[in-house]
């Protein structure tokens, strides 16, 4: 998988693209990025990329020259790759584990705009993106860490990033629900003990445990994500009788 980041703060990625999973990813060549440093497009030999937003607003808007240029040469760059460009900004889809999977498996390359201040010209946005992605309902200085999360949560779907890749398909999120709690050793912590069916060694009554409690996480923390399409009529049951519980 390959990214064409644009950028006005290429140096940021630097620690992430060589740490953990996806310094790993990159160094076994699963992943390859190139960063365009937006003022390498700038309108003037000031570097500016940015101007004051029509209508009389406070703050700036990023320029459709510089933009537009710099998606052009990300996209010439992905060579014969087909590259979707993705513009990361609070009024974009919000991202989620559904959709990561559903990029993980069709792309092979994307152009990723990391933008500043209020955001980039809407003829840039109409003409030259693919898809405006959200990471949530909250407003964050640039586009730097969504693209970070972006790629982080593609990267590691992608097959052989992982160790293993069950790994993956435990997580929140992979099967529509919350994952369930976890435990590790030692048996007992400050007096509390690793629940009894998890030391059984009963693989049934593990995943029926396993489910129970993720559907349980699930209706305390998220209850939204109980919908038809990630509950089964099982489900309902059990959530009637940890409904029952919880009272």
């Amino acid at each position: 998988m390959h990214f064409e980041i644009i950028t006005l703060f290429p140096e940021l990625f630097d620690g992430f693209m060589a740490t953990s999973i996806i310094g790993r990813a990159k160094k076994n060549r699963l992943l390859t990025e190139h960063r365009l440093h937006l003022r390498d497009y700038a309108i003037n030999e000031y570097g500016q990329v940015d101007d004051a937003p029509y209508g009389g607003e406070a703050g700036m808007v990023l320029r459709p020259e510089p933009a537009a240029a710099a998606i052009k040469a990300a996209k010439e760059l992905c060579g014969e790759k087909k590259a979707k460009v993705i513009f990361f900004t609070p009024q974009g889809k919000v991202f989620t584990q559904a959709m990561a999977h559903n990029l993980a498996a069709s792309l092979d390359a994307a152009v990723l705009f990391c933008a500043h201040y209020k955001g980039l010209d809407e003829r840039v946005c109409e003409k030259y993106v693919d898809e405006e992605i959200s990471i949530g309902d909250y407003v964050v200085t640039g586009g730097e860490l969504p693209a970070m999360v972006f790629m982080d949560a593609l990267v590691r779907l992608r097959e052989h990033v992982l160790g293993n890749k069950a790994s993956a398909e435990d997580d929140s999120f992979h099967t529509g629900l919350l994952e369930h709690p976890l435990y590790t050793r030692p048996e007992e912590f400050e007096g509390v003990k690793v629940p009894e069916v998890l030391r059984s060694g009963h693989h049934k009554q593990i995943t029926e445990w396993s489910r129970k409690e993720s559907l349980r996480r699930t209706l305390l923390r998220r209850p939204d994500l109980l919908r038809p399409e990630t509950v089964s009529e099982k489900d309902w049951k059990i959530l009637q009788t940890i409904k029952g519980e919880t009272l």
